[in-house]
């Protein structure tokens, strides 16, 4: 298959606003695809590439050479040229990226330039969203999207995933296991404005009452000796975090994988702000030194795999049954389990008084819904907050004048796979997050944008408190925040674990 088919496709994707229009322009293509290019297409109409990263930054895509005229490249050329540029290393690969580049571009035409550009400056947003994509598979492959979803969350990598699907069918699919050192995508939680709520939502039977840790949310997994950690974005920080190593080897249970969070405590008990456990976890430098003077404290609340046995498909008590069994109590995140709204309310308080977040209720026949937010998890917080994607911002005036301040938000809309704008805020802004994002917006720009705003790629995720929702003919969504302001950015966040326009539409009063 050529490029070109790609590039076309792409296009059709991003003008067509429908998701079921979406779904048929990718899953046309993909009907067609051979099968050594099945896992190539998948992962260039994700926006992602095989090679994951191959070092070019945006000083090489300077001064491209004239694109060719009539379209040739294939897409097993082009994934051979971007291995190759992956590939080189040492004195001098820096000028032979450089020239492998100029190469890959002047086979191509300038609707593929364009193509390409926006992929390895990871730009290609066009709507097709792992939801998008996961349908339009399973609609190229005459599978069900089930089928294709449950790959997805033991392999956490969707263009193998389609591969498999495209060229294997429902059988391919489901050879795929749980394995060891592979991260799987977190469930995720709903929200609720409080414990009733919670308790109501999920049928006013007993539940289990989690706190909610402010911390950073890890995945545990452990063969043998071999122990790897990884984050809610799947990267690995096991270097990062030796006391999580230490504590996961100190189990009596060799086999195993565990969902839980790693956080920051001050001597007292209480949880050191976000940003410090976040660095503490982002920092790969003198972790001895760190360790000494921002230890990190680890809490498991769920257990995927133990003693060789997957209990995915298991509901929440038999797997939480598990995890005690294999986990001593100080590393256990503290539960109850009532169907008392009184009794939820006041573990609920003493949570809040021990400084934590809230809460998560989970149901106890709740499967492990990986990489969505699952209906059998609902979290509350003592103030209603979301997480939501920067659409745009405005040039601030007075003091914050020169800096992009005003933020345009925006909720997912899972139908569409793109962002409605919600309402504003420069609320909760210090100096020091005006003058980084004005920095990090600027690089994000894209689109139409004027002297007064600023448009930028749907990328950054960012956590907002506001007092609730009413509706609005003014904003897209029908519907706008009251008295949003700005808590912090979340990096650990992807703009698809954002919350959707229907979590907000539950708040709407």
């Amino acid at each position: 298959m050529l490029l070109i088919d790609l590039a076309r496709t792409s296009a059709a994707v991003a003008a067509d606003s429908a998701r079921l229009a979406k779904i048929r322009h990718l899953a046309e293509l993909l009907s067609r695809v051979a099968p050594d290019e099945a896992e190539i297409a998948v992962a260039y109409l994700s926006g992602e590439l095989p090679q994951r990263q191959i070092g070019v930054g945006w000083r090489t895509l300077q001064d491209l050479p004239e694109p060719r005229q009539i379209a040739s490249a294939t897409l097993t050329h082009v994934d051979d040229l971007l291995s190759r540029i992956k590939a080189q290393a040492g004195p001098g690969s820096q000028a032979a990226r450089k020239d492998l580049v100029e190469e890959l571009f002047r086979a191509v035409t300038r609707q593929e330039q364009s193509f390409l550009l926006r992929l390895l400056g990871g730009e290609l947003r066009q709507g097709a969203l792992n939801g998008v994509m996961i349908e339009a598979v399973a609609k190229a492959a005459g599978t069900p999207a089930a089928e294709v979803r449950r790959a997805l969350m033991l392999r956490g990598w969707l263009p193998a995933v389609g591969a498999a699907a495209l060229t294997g069918g429902v059988e391919a699919l489901r050879s795929f296991r749980l394995e060891v050192g592979r991260p799987v995508s977190p469930m995720l939680a709903q929200s609720a404005p409080n414990v009733k709520a919670a308790l109501d939502r999920l049928g006013g039977e007993a539940v289990a009452l989690e706190w909610k840790l402010d911390g950073v949310r890890v995945q545990a997994h452990r063969s043998g000796p071999e122990v790897k950690v990884f984050t809610r974005t799947l990267d690995d920080i096991t270097a990062q975090v030796p006391e999580l190593v230490e504590a996961v080897l100190a189990l009596p249970v060799d086999d195993i994988v565990l969902d839980g969070e790693v956080i920051a405590l001050r001597a007292d008990g209480r949880p050191e702000p976000f940003q410090v456990t976040a660095s503490r976890v982002s920092s790969k430098i003198d972790t001895a030194t760190l360790r000494e003077t921002t230890p990190l404290s680890v809490f498991f609340f769920d257990a995927l795999r133990v003693g060789g046995q997957d209990l995915l498909e298991l509901p929440d008590s038999e797997r939480h049954a598990a995890l005690v069994r294999a986990v001593p109590e100080e590393l256990l995140t503290p539960r109850l389990v009532t169907a008392d709204p009184e009794e939820g309310m006041a573990f609920f308080a003493d949570v809040l008084r021990r400084g934590h977040e809230g809460v998560v209720v989970k149901s106890p026949g709740t499967l492990y819904a990986a990489g969505r937010r699952g209906a059998g998890w609902v979290k509350v917080k003592p103030r209603h907050t979301l997480d939501l994607v920067v659409l745009a911002a405005e040039w601030g005036h007075g003091r914050r004048e020169g800096k992009l301040s005003n933020l345009h938000l925006g909720a997912r809309d899972p139908e569409s796979g793109d962002f409605v704008m919600l309402g504003k805020t420069f609320k909760g802004l210090t100096d020091e997050l005006l003058t980084w994002q004005t920095e990090r917006f600027l690089a994000l720009a894209d689109g139409p944008s004027d002297e007064w705003v600023v448009r930028v790629r749907p990328e950054i995720v960012v956590e907002v408190a506001f007092d609730g929702v009413q509706r609005s003919p003014r904003y897209p969504g029908g519907m706008a925040l009251r008295f949003a302001r700005v808590l912090r950015y979340r990096p650990d966040k992807r703009p698809e674990d954002a919350d959707t326009v229907d979590s907000v539409r539950e708040l709407l009063f």
